[in-house]
């Protein structure tokens, strides 16, 4: 799945780095300036919302956005980052690229 939403993405414009877990996120984090944080919420070896709370410790200009298919922890998502966009699973690739530019046009717009 992490591919065909890079390749949506890509086409759509965005330049993406995709890794496969939280941790390996981390790292890209702390060394680079970015306006978008996608990341499904369960994953190995750390959990998208702990990788979303490190994600404000690090790069704190970062929006965050997650996708899952799960109903309950779409609610743990909505509780402990009440900021970001949750978008459930499953879902159309165009309906995630419109997502993403509409995170991407409230921070430009607070920006202004």
């Amino acid at each position: 799945m992490r591919v065909y939403l890079e390749r949506a993405l890509v086409s759509a414009g965005y330049r993406v780095d995709a890794v496969d877990r939280g941790t390996a996120a981390v790292p890209l984090l702390e060394d680079g300036d970015y306006d978008l944080l996608l990341s499904d919420i369960v994953m190995p070896e750390m959990d998208g919302i702990e990788l979303a709370q490190r994600c404000n410790e690090v790069s704190p200009q970062t929006k965050v956005m997650f996708i899952t298919g799960f109903a309950a922890v779409t609610l743990k998502a909505s509780r402990e980052q009440p900021h970001a966009k949750v978008l459930s699973k499953p879902f159309h690739l165009r309906d995630l690229v419109l997502e993403v530019e509409r995170v991407l046009e409230d921070r430009i717009t607070a920006r202004l």
